[in-house]
């Protein structure tokens, strides 16, 4: 068989890790694999190389992907869809494996209905891909949140101020809240729940009340602030200062308790690096099915982790959705917010 893979959205660690554990895995049955170039963008392009034992035993370390990666979307019209599908068969390919989150699943989904044959693997450091209990880049995301909030811990305490830190997150508020918690942080704000300003500022004058003059506050990129434009910054021609909710939430923070307040957006951080052993191992386990799946020309599931099992379900799961934290399991973390 000749199978194909290519990786897609916003880069992981542990995607290199999926990519070994494909390869070593069509080298049991005999297999050859391709990677597409750049993710979906490969396909309509047309562009693949063939991976070797090198490729995938140099890069298992490293963070990214080496094939490459783009949020390119194979499914926006239909004649970008006829593209795809005309150079996939052409190549004589037998079978495209998607690593991906919610947007690259949920096109390889529509690319499976319309005539490509395509097996999924789970990735996004924002855990919010339906029909998974595992998305490779989330642990090793939240463990480099919780680095982030114990260190700056230290320094909010030494200046007796308010440090805000804004994590990834646009849609669903996980890295936030549990790399927040993992690092002892304070306070957490997440996008599925309108934040109560007033209340946090409370929660901020009491700490100091009590005698814990400091406050590490984690808040995710996508929180909507009600009251924004009261809190805009200008520069001296009048136009407004783009920044992120981070900026935002330390300016209100420190016009309403007068408490020095400073924010850290750690960005792109988040994503790179090395993997945690979390997410290098449990990508070789689901790329053994994945190629089992394939041997067995079985297509159109996501192989994930389902009651800590290896699993699979229909793509269509994951079509369309995004997995949100439940405002329950955030009232009862919020047990933990001190």
């Amino acid at each position: 068989m000749r199978i194909a893979v290519l990786t897609g959205g916003g880069d992981a660690p542990g995607l290199n890790a999926y990519l070994k554990g494909l390869y070593l895995s069509c080298q049991k049955y005999g297999f050859e694999l391709y990677g597409y170039l750049d993710g979906w963008k490969g396909v309509l392009e047309n562009k693949y190389i063939k991976i070797d034992v090198n490729d995938v035993i140099r890069e298992f370390f490293e963070g990214g992907t080496f094939i490459g990666s783009s949020r390119t979307n194979p499914a926006k019209d239909e004649q970008t869809m006829n593209k795809a599908i005309e150079n996939f068969k052409s190549s004589g390919f037998d079978v495209l494996i998607a690593i991906g989150g919610e947007d690259t699943i949920g096109a390889s989904s529509k690319m499976h209905k319309a005539g490509i044959p395509v097996i999924g693997l789970p990735k996004t450091i924002d855990y919010d891909l339906e029909g998974t209990e595992f998305t490779v880049g989330f642990n090793t995301a939240i463990n480099i949140v919780m680095d982030a909030v114990e260190k700056l811990m230290s320094t909010a305490k030494s200046h007796k101020r308010v440090l805000v830190l804004e994590v990834m997150g646009r849609h669903a508020g996980w890295i936030a809240l549990y790399g927040g918690l993992a690092g002892g942080a304070n306070y957490i704000l997440i996008p599925e729940i309108q934040p109560d300003i007033n209340e946090l500022v409370d929660f901020i004058k009491q700490r100091y009340e009590r005698g814990d003059k400091y406050a590490v506050i984690v808040v995710a990129e996508g929180v909507k602030i009600s009251d924004a434009q009261k809190y805009e910054v200008v520069d001296e021609y009048g136009h407004v200062k783009l920044g992120g909710v981070g900026e935002l939430v330390a300016k209100i923070i420190e016009d309403k308790t007068k408490i020095t307040t400073r924010a850290v957006n750690l960005g792109h951080i988040q994503r790179g690096g090395p993997a945690t052993s979390y997410d290098r191992i449990i990508p070789l386990m689901l790329s053994y099915k994945a190629i089992e799946l394939a041997k067995d020309k079985i297509s159109g599931k996501l192989v994930c982790i389902r009651n800590g099992k290896v699993d699979v379900v229909d793509l269509e799961v994951a079509e369309g959705k995004t997995k949100k934290v439940s405002p329950e399991l955030y009232n009862q973390m919020k047990t933990f917010f001190y």
